[in-house]
């Protein structure tokens, strides 16, 4: 079998056209991809607000009594309610790329298209933003500002900082996710004018 410009000619003569079929398998992983990167962000976003939201310590000071909480703040309450939403935000693209899966619908229109690119663009800013204020936070309260007589606040609640810590970490990998999901949005999306384009080019 010979081909010419992804045109297969069989021995007897039966053109085979090889581009429909290379095109359902870059979609097919494309989406198996897509739907990976959304459950994982789904559930290290579950993660990551947990490990935050529940993270509390206690500490006697002589006589007085302090409770450390992520509330008291407020770049960790922001990063909880980031990642909070990132992973309801994913569950829910997730189950649209399951449904596509099971149906065998391939590619969907322009405005869902430019819809799908942009809440995966927001989320991406949304939790890259949040992760940065409450890094900036959390160095300050583990190495401290001389400068400004600020202590470091970590040599007192360690439990706390871990915890914290593996919270962010897990905050992290959203992120870099959301990124990652956000450059394949976009490749679903301008595809989808390349293809309009190369049909223009196609009747001339």
């Amino acid at each position: 079998m010979s081909s010419v410009d992804g045109v297969g000619v069989s021995p007897g003569n039966v053109p085979v056209y090889h581009g429909d079929n290379l095109k359902a398998m870059i979609d097919r992983r494309v989406r198996l991809a897509e739907m990976v990167l959304r459950c994982l962000i789904c559930g290290l976003g579950v993660l990551a607000a947990v490990l935050i939201g529940s993270d509390t310590q206690v500490r006697e000071f002589f006589t007085i009594r302090k409770k450390a909480k992520f509330t008291d703040m407020k770049a960790l309450v922001l990063l909880v309610v980031a990642n909070g939403i990132a992973a309801g935000y994913s569950l829910i693209q997730g189950l649209r790329c399951g449904l596509s899966m099971i149906k065998g619908s391939v590619l969907f229109n322009k405005p869902l298209a430019w819809a799908i690119f942009s809440g995966d663009q927001v989320m991406a800013y949304l939790l890259m933003a949040s992760l940065a204020a409450a890094a900036q936070s959390s160095v300050i309260a583990r190495l401290g500002q001389p400068e400004f007589q600020w202590m470091k606040v970590c040599s007192l609640y360690e439990k706390f900082c871990t915890q914290t810590g593996e919270g962010m970490a897990s905050a992290l990998v959203v992120s870099l996710g959301m990124i990652t999901l956000s450059c394949i949005s976009a490749f679903n999306l301008f595809r989808l004018y390349g293809g309009n384009k190369a049909k223009s080019s196609g009747r001339w």
